[in-house]
């Protein structure tokens, strides 16, 4: 299967697969799981960050940032497209009583730092009190460039908002860039960084920021049922994207600009709106187009995409080639007759 809906859906290697039925394990509630200390020393180290804290998903890693940053009662303020605000089920609302602050995102991912200004509560009791910003990098498929994140960290010092990065992608943003990880790392008190998309691990995602930070996220985790016993064989898959899944993720990035070029070979797909900056494709379709009935056809010749995302969406990652590629705009091309 030709799998076009995410990057979420990359298998693990062989090499990966071998360090997971070698890696040694204990009880991680414990503390005991030598191959998750590992990975959160090791993440802590490359990141920057005084501790790590390794968990089940990038949703739970927002949750765990965003309730311990913030108590109840107090808001934190986002971007209108954040996924920790539309696509993770209001859980730090309905969990932690923690209220979303939102504002639009700008055309290039940014949220306008005058717009975040005028949003952050006067100290007065009318108000939930403002106490984090969260950005997400990359932010559908945008990346947020250094100085836009040094200006956003020169303001949350200004107003002593702790500064949050939703970095589920985060590393495409890094390659993208062009630049050390700890560029982008240096401006926050705290991070996600995703280990299942495209860095090609099975399950989990890290979370970063200084010692009482982390021991406080810690005990919320397990509040939230998020302990894990013998997690030390998803930690070996997490420090195995970590060492050796970044650099090749610049594939990924020119696989997705050669994927909108070529899609806009077929009649009703129209991809020139988007800049593809990372491994997203985002493109229009034609009313005319039947995109239920494309896509079902596609399956069926064994091509995965997924209909209807902001007229759709398409991701590469380590799954897909080039060759791959050029297989879906044939068959595409055979369905249109064209």
């Amino acid at each position: 299967m030709i799998d076009l809906r995410s990057d979420t859906v990359t298998l693990p290697c062989k090499n990966m697969r071998r360090l997971m039925s070698n890696a040694m394990v204990g009880d991680d509630v414990y503390g005991d799981d030598p191959t998750v200390n590992e990975l959160e020393h090791y993440s802590a180290a490359i990141h920057g960050f005084d501790a790590s804290l390794f968990v089940t998903s990038g949703t739970q890693a927002n949750l765990l940032a965003i309730m311990a940053h913030c108590d109840r009662g107090e808001e934190y303020i986002c971007g209108q497209n954040a996924h920790n605000y539309r696509y993770e089920a209001g859980g730090a609302a309905v969990l932690g009583s923690v209220q979303p602050q939102p504002i639009e995102n700008e055309a290039d991912g940014t949220i306008c730092l005058d717009k975040i200004r005028a949003a952050i509560k006067p100290n007065d009791f009318h108000f939930a009190k403002t106490k984090m910003l969260s950005l997400e990098n990359t932010i559908g498929g945008k990346v947020l460039g250094l100085d836009y994140l040094k200006s956003a960290r020169s303001l949350t010092k200004k107003f002593g908002l702790k500064l949050h990065l939703d970095g589920a992608r985060v590393y495409n943003a890094k390659v993208a860039l062009d630049v050390e990880i700890t560029e982008i790392s240096k401006q926050f008190d705290s991070m996600t960084v995703c280990l299942s998309k495209g860095l090609g691990a099975p399950v989990g995602s890290i979370l970063l920021g200084d010692e009482e930070f982390i021991e406080k996220a810690r005990r919320i985790r397990k509040m939230l049922g998020g302990g894990m016993r013998q997690a030390g064989i998803l930690a070996a898959a997490g420090s195995y994207a970590l060492k050796n899944n970044v650099e090749r993720l610049a594939e990924d990035h020119a696989n997705a600009s050669y994927l909108a070029q070529r899609v806009n070979e077929l009649p009703g797909f129209d991809s020139s709106k988007y800049q593809v900056q990372t491994n997203l494709v985002f493109l229009d379709v034609s009313e005319e187009v039947d995109i239920a009935s494309f896509s079902k056809a596609m399956y069926e010749q064994g091509i995965n995409i997924t209909p209807g995302y902001q007229g759709m969406r398409l991701v590469t990652h380590s799954g897909i080639s080039r060759d791959d590629i050029d297989v879906f705009i044939d068959k595409a091309k055979v369905y249109f007759n064209c």
